[in-house]
């Protein structure tokens, strides 16, 4: 059914259910020519399927570099480990925007107070429009087919081990022909900088 990209049809979690009387930030990406490194993060939640229930998956990547920069996996959509994954973001360098959807995670004041006290600008997709955050959108894909349809996760504590794997070779060792077959580590910092973490902390 995968090679066929046939899938079945069933009830899937909302992710991006947006918070009552929370602001909502323009979308600034329209028409900006990304170039560098550390200009544009953007962020997004996916669910994994287990034997039994989900386990929530959220990313920050660097637009320019495709570089997974943190990562965080939750049993709930509480907006915890999306503040956890941000807070881990920033201690390897800081965007000048940060895009989001509208999801009550990211609309929260706490996570948009940590990046604007940051001097952050903040980015928001349109409604309904998937394609405003197109760069997490591949990654998901990439992650879903190279790594979690490969694999029968049974437990939390599986998929974290099997995702902190998949991150380290997509990070390091992973070509990417948008990026002249280069790694995202090696686009990002070059061939001597610092090493990503690859380890995360459930919720």
């Amino acid at each position: 059914m995968r090679e066929l990209g046939l899938a079945v049809i069933y009830r899937k979690p909302r992710l991006s259910l947006p918070g009552r009387g929370h602001k909502i930030y323009p979308y600034l990406l329209r028409g900006l020519a990304v170039e560098r490194p550390n200009q544009v993060w953007s962020s997004d939640i996916t669910y994994i399927r287990l034997a039994h229930g989900f386990v929530y998956l959220v990313a920050i990547i660097d637009v320019f570099s495709r570089t997974v920069i943190s990562w965080r996996l939750s049993t709930t959509l509480e907006k915890d480990f999306c503040l956890e994954a941000l807070s881990e973001a920033l201690r390897f360098g800081k965007p000048e925007i940060f895009n989001t959807d509208q999801g009550s995670q990211f609309t929260s004041p706490e996570f948009t107070g940590l990046l604007e006290t940051q001097g952050i600008r903040v980015s928001m997709d349109g409604r309904g429009r998937v394609f405003d955050n197109i760069f997490v959108e591949r990654l998901w894909r990439t992650v879903k087919y190279e790594e979690v349809y490969l694999h029968e996760y049974r437990t939390v504590s599986e998929a974290r081990q099997h995702l902190t794997g998949y991150f380290q070779f997509y990070n390091m060792q992973r070509p990417h022909e948008a990026l002249g077959y280069r790694t995202p580590h090696e686009v990002h910092f070059g061939t001597t900088a610092m090493l990503m973490p690859f380890a995360e902390a459930v919720v």
